[in-house]
Order: structure tokens, then C-alpha cells, then sequence
């Protein structure tokens, strides 16, 4: 999977962290919606996003909705209510913003096939043997665009960036 390193997934795209210092880098506890502020936005996108100089949503829930739901309905949701959210978030903000998910436990939750680049989402309990295809569910298979986020050269994967979902 290709990496990036700079700072482009705090300005643009979709992504999804797990890593505190890149929380940090681009919000504050007090300005990170919740997923049920998120669908309601969708109504009426504000003309400001609270982080980042107005540049980023943080979102935190999605690993806590996804739970709550069996394999089947997650993937519903996702591929329909979740996807749809996040295309209306781009189009209106014409590509000009961030949309940021936040995943405190992500990085075990999200393993990725290293020889398809394949992003997968590891259910918990009862469905902890399964999982969801996530980068299938979201971004429709287009592998050569999900990139790992890296905050310096040689370290570690913080996240997922993807410039834009269609």
C-alpha cells in the first residue's frame, strides 16, 4: 500500500485514524462531532468546520455503530447510509475540506492484506471470526488510492487517506 507523508489528509479526502498524535494534529476533543451529528449535517453542511482552520470534520462512533450491528447490517449501512454521508460531505465542500474518522483501536481493527491491499474492519463480539470489506463496501475496490498515513519518514501507519471516494 502506498504511504503518504504529507499533510494533504488533513486539508482533503477521507480519512481514518487511530493514532493520538494525528488526532492532535488536527482537532480537539471539544471540536469532534459525533456519527449522529454527522447524519444530521448531512440536512445542512455548516458553512465553518470546527477543526483544523476550518478545513476538517472529526468524527468519533463509527467503531462503536459498527459494533452494535452484525456483520450483514454494518455492511448495509455502510455501503448505503455511512457512503452516502461522506459523498455528500465532498460534494459539498467541493473536495476543499477533510472528513476525518476517529478509531482510537483502528489499527487493530482494520487489518490490510498485504499482498491486495485489501482493508478489511474485524468485528467484535459475537461476530469477533468475522469481518467486513471495508475498502470494498467504501471506496468500491479502487486499491491504488488508499494510501497509509505517515506523520514522519520510517514511522509508523497513523491512519488511512483516500483523496476521494465516487
Amino acid at each position: 500500500m502506498k504511504q503518504v507523508l504529507d499533510s494533504v489528509w488533513q486539508r482533503r479526502g477521507v480519512s481514518w485514524i487511530w493514532d493520538d498524535d494525528a488526532f492532535a494534529k488536527v482537532a480537539r476533543a471539544s471540536e469532534v462531532y459525533s456519527l449522529r451529528q454527522l447524519m444530521l449535517a448531512t440536512k445542512s453542511w455548516p458553512d465553518d468546520l470546527p477543526s483544523n482552520g476550518g478545513d476538517t470534520l472529526v468524527v468519533a462512533g463509527l467503531d462503536a455503530c459498527l459494533d452494535l450491528l452484525s456483520p450483514t447490517d454494518a455492511d448495509a449501512w455502510l455501503s448505503g447510509s455511512l457512503k452516502s454521508a461522506i459523498l455528500s460531505f465532498q460534494d459539498f465542500y467541493d473536495g476543499q475540506a477533510s472528513l476525518v474518522f476517529w478509531l482510537p483501536n483502528g489499527q487493530r481493527r482494520m487489518p490490510i492484506d498485504l499482498a491486495t491491499d485489501a482493508v478489511r474492519w474485524r468485528c467484535s463480539a459475537p461476530f469477533s471470526s468475522e469481518t467486513i470489506d471495508f475498502g470494498r463496501v467504501l471506496w468500491g475496490e479502487a486499491r491504488e488510492y488508499p494510501q497509509e498515513i505517515i506523520l514522519s519518514q520510517g514511522g509508523k501507519s497513523v491512519g488511512l487517506f483516500h483523496l476521494r471516494i465516487t
